[in-house]
């Protein structure tokens, strides 16, 4: 089991509400037994009030008896999960009476997580609480790994969008106490070529800045790169961090982040307190905002700050590799709508999930930082809820929840194709893009027009549709800018691009270079290009149970 799982599985606290003293005692002797804590309360005002106190933390998950004597548990189930506060609770319904088929429907629609009848078998009402604790553990991870990768976007932007050295300082030292939630300290060299020594006290203080030590920066590269371009992390204890800054406020040991852009430029160094940088996740959310803020300060001392800050900005939340799959060729291009600006919605993802190889191919209404925001929070979010296990439709259902909430009015299209482990089906799942097109291994080519809505309108997304493929099917997914032709109608264009695949080569990359080639050229719009191969016949082994 990974330290994830063992953690996930970890003992918790656990509300139990039942007004049978016996019940509850009952109930309470098991969870107790096996290391949770547990809050008793007889009834469901009692439950609630328990749960609305500001002076106890929170359960991670409850037990509610259906029939209580002031309201029933599926009312009690209602109001938590109506309670933002309480709404990533997982309830548990246990009855002795209400135990048909219509009282468990009506207690799953209602929001609960699980039902069970009494009597209830001890291991198996642990293993469903243990169940609970897990799924909400492991959804909440993802969402605040989510969070976090937006915060990351935020700060990343206000980075590039600094106007001179002292915004600049500002924006870095700022943003990285506000990722890591924790002071933080920087050491730069402004383009004026004065060393300068920034901290922050925390996420919410002003950066202060001050001169730095002329050959400071030169040390703390030495940690890790030297003269070399790169991004590097090193633990510093705190003992030998005191002796290269002395007046620094971070007390205790740190983790140190020096990016270098190219060989022998000034660093860019940042640092944190150790505890706020523990795990592989929140290193490498430290590393990508060093690199941004290393691009941008190489930017200014370019003089070529609006080019270098789109070109580095939209390469951050694009993937930097594909995944290789056994089975399966992948090929993708990007271009930019210009030279001179990167800026734009569209994004690409391919990655591997529990249920198989995830596709996707995506556009954020507009051109604008705003919209390449949208791109990364959704592109991050994508990654975290596929990894969860979730199918296509409900991914789409998530995200469209998730842009809904955070960025009002906004709509992003997405297509998302899962390839079956063993390469036989496709499932594919549409929320309002240009519809991916199969080219099946008989020479023939079609669009899988199947649409659901697009994201941000708060509609049902249906589920996936499922196709058999063959061996030597290959599938392309692709935005707008690709086919959209401003005096054509986009079937005439689609049509176009249909026949031309089939005219096209066979071999992956070459069929893409041929494609921008012929549809690529002085288009207005960015462009991104997601292709793949199923190689050679399917494993029989690899078949999902």
């Amino acid at each position: 089991m990974t330290d994830t799982a063992r953690v996930d599985s970890a003992p918790g606290t656990v509300l139990v509400i039942d007004d049978d003293e016996t019940n509850r005692y009952i109930l309470t002797s098991w969870l107790t037994r096996a290391g949770h804590t547990v809050v008793g309360a007889a009834d469901g005002t009692e439950g609630l009030a328990l749960l609305a106190s500001a002076g106890c933390p929170l359960p991670e998950a409850a037990v509610i008896d259906v029939q209580l004597p002031d309201m029933s548990g599926f009312e009690v189930c209602e109001r938590i999960k109506a309670d933002a506060r309480t709404a990533y609770l997982p309830v548990i319904h246990v009855s002795a009476v209400a135990v048909n088929a219509e009282d468990h429907t009506e207690g799953l629609s209602r929001g609960a997580d699980a039902y069970l009848d009494q009597p209830i078998d001890p291991g198996e009402f642990l293993a469903t609480v243990t169940a609970a604790l897990r799924y909400a553990r492991a959804r909440r991870r993802a969402e605040q790994l989510t969070l976090r990768l937006a915060a990351l976007n935020r700060a990343t932007l206000d980075v590039y969008r600094a106007v001179g050295f002292h915004s600049f300082s500002a924006a870095a030292t700022g943003g990285a106490a506000s990722l890591m939630s924790a002071p933080a300290t920087a050491v730069f060299l402004s383009p004026q070529g004065q060393p300068v020594h920034s901290h922050a006290a925390g996420p919410d203080a002003v950066p202060l800045s001050g001169p730095a030590g002329a050959e400071l920066l030169d040390r703390l590269a030495a940690f890790s790169l030297g003269g070399d371009p790169g991004i590097e992390v090193t633990a510093i204890p705190h003992s030998r961090w005191k002796a290269l800054l002395p007046l620094d406020p971070i007390d205790g040991d740190v983790v140190l982040v020096v990016a270098r852009t190219k060989r022998n430029r000034p660093p860019v160094c940042v640092a944190v307190p150790a505890e706020a940088a523990r795990t592989t996740d929140e290193r490498e959310l430290l590393q990508q905002l060093v690199n941004a803020c290393a691009l941008a300060l190489e930017a200014l001392r370019t003089f070529n700050e609006e080019h270098a800050l789109a070109l580095a900005l939209q390469r951050t939340f694009l993937p930097d590799r594909l995944p290789s799959v056994p089975g399966v060729s992948l090929a993708v291009r990007y271009l930019p709508a210009s030279d001179n600006a990167e800026i734009g919605g569209d994004f690409y993802e391919a990655l591997e999930t529990p249920d198989g190889l995830l596709l996707a191919i995506g556009d954020v209404a507009g051109h604008s930082l705003v919209a390449a925001t949208v791109m990364g929070e959704i592109r991050h979010a994508l990654r975290a809820y596929a990894l969860e296990g979730h199918p296509p439709h409900h991914v789409l259902e998530r995200l469209d929840a998730l842009l809904s909430h955070t960025r009002p009015g906004l709509t992003v299209t997405l297509c998302l194709v899962l390839v079956d482990p063993d390469g036989s089906r496709i499932h594919v799942a549409n929320a309002g893009h240009i519809p991916p097109l199969l080219l099946a291994p008989d020479s023939t080519a079609a669009y899988l027009h199947e649409h659901g809505p697009l994201l941000g309108l708060r509609l049902p997304h249906p589920p996936a549709r499922v196709h058999p493929v063959a061996p030597d099917t290959r599938v392309l997914l692709f935005t707008d800018g690709l086919v959209e032709v401003r005096t054509q109608n986009l079937d005439d264009s689609l049509e176009a691009f249909r026949s031309a695949t089939l005219e096209g080569p066979r071999e992956l990359e070459a069929l893409c270079d041929a494609l921008l080639g012929s549809f690529g050229e002085d288009k207005e719009d960015d462009i991104a290009l997601l292709a793949l191969q199923l190689d050679g016949a399917p494993d029989p082994s690899r078949r999902p149970s």
